[in-house]
């Protein structure tokens, strides 16, 4: 498993490589932009060439681009739905530009629509995009917790998102462990991963998963409440991980971490401890 961190863009996309180099990474995830803003300026030329050379001269494989938190289409009632449709064309154009082969995106909040309404809305809302931006990158949608009134955590959810879009080719998914185990997969044993792996196969297909967000979890098994936590110091805990990584079902896939960090100091350690994990 070749493993990574969401990078930081502070100070331009110059400053990337440096940081995935710094932690020891092999892959990367990052915003292309603010993630908590609508408003953005197109891509510098002379910048994007800048960062695609130094990519190219790394071993950095492969690249992430991740959706910024505002956009919503799990709702057609949201007021923000076509403007979200609008941001997720924006990034898959903005994901090719930058090399990335693939861009996640979180599913989004129901709010006061039904189940079926989410799933319809979502569906569409991608469809539109696709049909707005017309390339090879990969839609990944991330599995939520089920925080609130999340739509996509369960398998069953996410399997109808994608059968109701029209190019499901240009879609795959995002597994984040941390909200699996949240949403009620128990990650923490065999026994449990077994059993995830399985669901996933009959309801969605292991050929669609292309990342593991390798996160802990601050919170129990079925909580429904996002809290990432370092790799082993949460609820999945070491041998959760172990087995994760180590699965021949798995064990080909990048696995990008998100846990809480203060500095480089946290990285370093959940790297270290991630990779002490790996069996020959």
């Amino acid at each position: 498993m070749r493993f990574g961190f969401h990078i930081s863009i502070a100070g331009g996309f110059s400053k990337i490589v440096e940081r995935a180099n710094l932690r020891g990474c092999e892959t990367i995830q990052f915003f292309s932009r603010n993630p908590r803003g609508w408003k953005y300026s197109l891509l510098n030329k002379e910048e994007v060439k800048a960062f695609r050379s130094s990519v190219q001269s790394s071993t950095l494989f492969p690249i992430f681009l991740h959706m910024p938190y505002l956009p919503n289409i799990a709702s057609f009632k949201s007021k923000f739905y076509k403007r979200s449709i609008h941001s997720i064309a924006a990034d898959l154009q903005r994901a090719e530009e930058l090399g990335a082969q693939y861009l996640i995106i979180h599913i989004g909040h129901r709010m006061e629509s039904s189940e079926g309404e989410a799933v319809e809305a979502v569906s569409q809302g991608i469809d539109q995009a696709f049909e707005k931006v017309k390339n090879h990158v990969i839609l990944l949608l991330e599995n939520t917790a089920g925080q609130g009134t999340e739509i996509g955590y369960t398998f069953d959810q996410i399997k109808r998102i994608i059968e109701k879009v029209h190019d499901h080719q240009r879609m795959g998914i995002c597994l984040d462990t941390a909200h699996s185990f949240e949403a009620g997969y128990d990650l923490s044993n065999k026994d449990g991963i077994e059993r995830t792996l399985e669901t996933f196969e009959q309801s969605i297909g292991l050929k669609r998963l292309h990342l593991l967000h390798l996160n802990d979890s601050k919170t129990p098994l079925g909580s429904r409440k996002d809290r990432h936590w370092h790799i082993g110091e949460g609820y999945i805990g070491l041998e959760g991980f172990r087995y994760l990584i180590n699965h021949p079902l798995l064990r080909h896939l990048p696995g990008i971490m998100e846990t809480p960090r203060k500095d480089t100091v946290e990285d370093l350690k959940n790297m270290g401890v991630i990779k002490s994990l790996v069996e020959d």
